[in-house]
């Protein structure tokens, strides 16, 4: 396990709270998002600013937290391929265990003394709540699978197609009109 740096700016000290079961403590977070926040087609870009408030309390086994961090998402449509760029509260909970609390219990989230780090928590609920497919607006018509044309541009745009079985007529069609 790698040693925390209490000056990181998603790593918050709980000293202050102790360990006395309904010590609360409102924390203000603003730090540049680290990479990875996001999937291939939407994300937070890394070095944006994150800002959020986040609630810490003490509890038996541990400490508490939960707030919202409010961050810039941007991406691409999956359906015509528009940029997205818009912003997003997403909201964070998390149980933090005392290392002493559940040691069988491997998967959990731990403090480090009194630090607790902030950034596998916001991974998870970004990542989570962001959508596999992103679209720019709920109905947008896409490209044209034949030519790429926007169809929100042109909504009326069509290609004559002709069904191959029946190219052979469509030639004696063609015959008879020369």
């Amino acid at each position: 396990m790698v040693a925390l740096d209490p000056r990181a700016p998603l790593v918050i000290d709980t000293r202050d709270l102790g360990r006395r079961p309904g010590a609360m403590r409102t924390f203000d977070v603003l730090a540049p998002a680290p990479a990875g926040l996001g999937n291939d087609v939407i994300g937070v870009p890394q070095g944006a600013e994150l800002a959020g408030r986040l609630q810490c309390e003490s509890v038996v086994e541990g400490v508490w937290m939960s707030g919202t961090v409010h961050a810039p998402v941007r991406g691409e449509c999956v359906r015509c391929l528009d940029p997205i760029d818009t912003e997003r509260d997403f909201d964070l909970q998390e149980m933090f265990l005392y290392q002493d609390t559940h040691p069988d219990d491997v998967e959990a989230a731990r403090l480090q003394d009194t630090l607790l780090d902030l950034e596998p928590t916001l991974r998870d609920a970004i990542v989570l709540a962001l959508p596999l497919q992103p679209l720019c607006r709920e109905d947008c018509p896409g490209l044209c699978p034949e030519c790429g044309v926007r169809l929100a541009d042109d909504p009326d745009h069509r290609h004559e197609r002709t069904d191959p079985r029946w190219s052979a007529l469509a030639e004696l069609l063609n015959d008879e009109e020369r």
